[in-house]
């Protein structure tokens, strides 16, 4: 047998005990008459001590191996007299009788260490050295925990894991799908699936009842740390529902995770809050709630003093940083260049500090009186030694998303934002639509198969942009880790979702036929929600991005740099597909 045991489990328990262990070279040391080898499997480290006095010529083939060769060596199990704390088999070390080189290996391009000298670009393309550091694999088991604990749960609940197929066809709603072309039918083509919605709501008309299933989607997007163009979702269905029943049984699985994961036990329902609140007080569908600093809006004390900006401004709001007063004007003048970034657009921030006396001074003081400005404090419930900042704008939510920014970099900077700590909120009564300038018409925020709000139904027709869905996302930390929404089952209301949306009949039935036929065989009432696998793990794990919770991830421009591609087929194969390559420049 290659080993008896692996690097991470023998203890001062097993001295005296022969052992066989296989792994990778970590490092090598010599001392004296002694040479020093960690080897290192999946499971931990195991320093081996080879004895000149002991054989001088196992201990000469030991002084040859190089970082991360892959060995196999057999010895006794000692207790160490320099023991180790920082490691779990510190108090032992294998005095070695025989050692085997199973592979040798080249120096790696970066050191296989939790603190590694590669940066991401190196550590991509060779991800599989990569996955051997610490770090990169704990991500990788704590993924395959999570995804065990979530099958145990929703197994418990009745649900049925069910797979659904790859290539489907091309929706037009939504993010810009991933097509794949088809030999045997040319000139045609597949999609990659954006999500499985039709096939899951097409399981509730089959009867089903309770469906999951933890599935790659595909999403031809641009990228950002917490989107990749294939992830992972944890997709999940459920037949005779309504919006309180889908929203307790995931609250349930949340606080599953986090009990099981974490450690981490939740009391009490998780918080509800409007969309329209949301963007109201946080500029955001996705507010990130372990910190306060609500905005505040200033249209009434701020407008009419002579200051343009404020006088012309169609929204004026402002936020609260608690003992932040102490800023510098070179601090300040930072928060202003942030702001001004051509990514967040605001031209320009006012600040006012409360001071020690209650005084409050601000960068626009010779537009306002005391009076005025404690009219401020008072508005923006401040204190002294508080921080008030202040912005404006010509478009009320172009203004509140420049202020979340804002909000989002001061609870950064003030240490507001622990990975450790975890604030959890549904968001709810999202609308049901929204304008597109580039199509010039409605759009659906969710996708086409949402729900309205019964008692917002009578508005479809008079007027829809005012209409609310059934649709609800779990927020946590300022992540969408999840959402979902109560599904139309019935097809005259999808048919006048589909009219709303822009569809004819016509276009309607070539795209979602297949849907809306099923409708008429007696569909349940169904809804259902769809967790991003992903954003938990990293989220749990404490990552600034996903990347590193996912084995093969690809980088920002899209690629995977690893097997290099996207790459150019060759002729034959086009051929055969029946395509033909139109250079940019021919276009």
């Amino acid at each position: 047998m290659f080993r008896t045991n692996t690097c991470g489990e023998l203890r001062i328990s097993d001295a005296g005990k022969k052992v066989t262990l296989a792994g990778w070279v970590q490092r090598s040391r010599k001392m004296g008459g002694m040479t020093f080898i960690d080897v290192r499997d999946r499971y931990g480290i195991t320093q081996v001590v080879f004895n000149i006095e002991h054989d001088a010529d196992l201990c000469e083939q030991a002084n040859h191996l190089g970082r991360e060769f892959v060995i196999q060596i057999t010895g006794t199990v000692a207790e160490r007299t320099a023991k180790n704390a920082n490691m779990p088999t510190g108090d032992i070390e294998i005095i070695a009788d025989s050692l085997r080189v199973l592979n040798p290996s080249e120096v790696p391009p970066f050191t296989i260490e939790d603190e590694t000298d590669g940066g991401d670009d190196l550590r991509m393309r060779y991800r599989y050295l990569d996955i051997r550091r610490n770090p990169v694999r704990r991500n990788l088991e704590l993924r395959h925990r999570m995804t065990m604990e979530v099958r145990r749960y929703l197994d418990s609940k009745g649900f049925l894991e069910i797979e659904t197929p790859m290539l489907v066809g091309s929706t037009p709603e939504g993010a810009r799908d991933f097509v794949v072309p088809s030999r045997m039918n040319p000139g045609q083509f597949y999609a990659l699936p954006q999500s499985p919605q039709t096939l899951k709501q097409l399981l509730m008309v089959s009867g089903i009842d309770r469906y999951f299933q933890i599935v790659k989607c595909f999403r031809d997007e641009d990228l950002r740390a917490d989107r990749q163009p294939e992830f992972t979702q944890i997709d999940c269905e459920m037949s005779f529902i309504e919006q309180d029943d889908v929203i307790r049984l995931f609250e349930g699985m949340a606080k599953h995770l986090f009990k099981e994961i974490r450690g981490i036990e939740i009391e009490g329902d998780f918080p509800r809050m409007s969309w329209a609140d949301a963007m109201k007080y946080y500029g955001s569908d996705k507010p990130d709630t372990r910190f306060d600093m609500r905005f505040v809006e200033l249209d009434g004390v701020l407008k009419g003093h002579g200051f343009s900006v404020f006088d012309n401004a169609a929204y004026i709001g402002g936020i609260c940083a608690k003992g932040a007063a102490s800023y510098t004007r070179k601090q300040l003048d930072a928060l202003t260049d942030y702001v001004k970034r051509p990514q967040i657009g605001a031209k320009g921030m006012v600040y006012a500090r409360v001071e020690a006396d209650g005084n409050v001074k601000s960068s626009v003081d010779k537009f306002y009186t005391q009076e005025t400005l404690q009219e401020l404090r008072k508005a923006m419930n401040a204190e002294a030694g508080d921080l008030i900042l202040i912005l404006s704008g010509d478009d009320v939510m172009r203004t509140r998303k420049q202020l979340c920014e804002l909000r989002l970099e001061m609870g950064r900077q003030l240490g507001l934002r622990d990975k450790n700590v975890f604030s959890c909120l549904w968001v709810v009564d999202f609308p049901m639509f929204e304008w597109s300038d580039e199509e010039q018409r409605l759009m659906a925020m969710h996708h086409p198969f949402t729900h309205p709000k019964d008692e917002d139904i009578h508005l479809l027709d008079s007027d829809p942009a005012a209409v609310r869905a059934d649709a609800y996302d779990m927020i946590i930390n300022g992540v969408e880790v999840g959402g979902g929404s109560v599904r139309i089952h019935d097809s005259e209301l999808q048919a006048k979702m589909f009219e709303i949306l822009g569809f004819t009949p016509e276009k309607a039935k070539e795209q979602f036929g297949f849907l809306m036929n099923a409708f008429k065989f007696g569909a349940p009432p169904h809804g259902g929600l769809a967790y991003g696998l992903d954003r938990w793990v990293s989220l749990f794990a404490g990552l600034d991005s996903i990347r590193d919770c996912i084995a093969f991830p690809k980088n920002n421009s899209g690629r995977d740099v690893m097997l290099d591609a996207p790459a150019a087929l060759d002729q034959k194969q086009l051929d055969e597909l029946t395509l033909e390559i139109v250079k940019p420049e021919e276009k």
